[in-house]
């Protein structure tokens, strides 16, 4: 079983809802994160993660100024802010097909629907943690790499489209610095 010690991590919990970002901030505290700061909409959330510097970003899709996926496209931005790479679980009551590539497409790390499980939204934490998955970088995309499994041989029709390579980016696992040792 994997231990990690939450008092080493930074959150950023994005969402209009006031009743969901406390009942997301008493997991997160019982967890043992005692770093929780919070935004009511993606312009507060984009200021707060600039002014912040989160280890992990936990936003809602449908809010007001711009939504989830919107926050997450600036946050991708490479050069644009102090870390492109931040982790980002995107919290929705909807949760289609359709909705999950959207999210995936813009950059999402991972997706949760609502009503969410304290055991769903600690499992989206220590994958994150323990088990980043790199980084792509296209002429089209710059994200986590949307493929959970990953085999360098493929070649059939769903092998990666676009111009050009895809340049991977191994990304350091959180886990060094917030496992607990014994």
């Amino acid at each position: 079983m994997v231990r990690i010690d939450f008092n080493r991590l930074r959150f950023l919990l994005i969402d209009d809802n006031m009743h969901m970002r406390r009942i997301i901030r008493t997991l997160l505290h019982g967890f043992g994160s005692r770093e929780v700061y919070e935004a009511e909409d993606g312009a507060a959330g984009l200021e707060a993660f600039t002014h912040n510097i989160p280890d992990i970003v936990i936003t809602d899709w449908a809010m007001p100024i711009f939504d989830g996926l919107e926050l997450t496209q600036m946050i991708r931005q490479p050069g644009a802010n102090a870390n492109p790479y931040v982790p980002i679980i995107m919290l929705t009551g909807h949760s289609e097909k359709k909705r999950v590539m959207a999210a995936r497409d813009c950059g999402v790390t991972e997706f949760l629907a609502k009503p969410i499980s304290a055991n769903a939204l600690y499992q989206r934490i220590i994958t994150v943690v323990v088990n980043p998955r790199p980084f792509i970088k296209t002429k089209t995309y710059f994200g986590p790499d949307r493929r959970r499994l990953v085999n360098p041989n493929y070649v059939g029709v769903e092998r990666r489209k676009g111009s050009g390579k895809a340049e991977v980016i191994p990304q350091q696992a959180l886990f060094e610095r917030v496992k607990v040792t014994e």
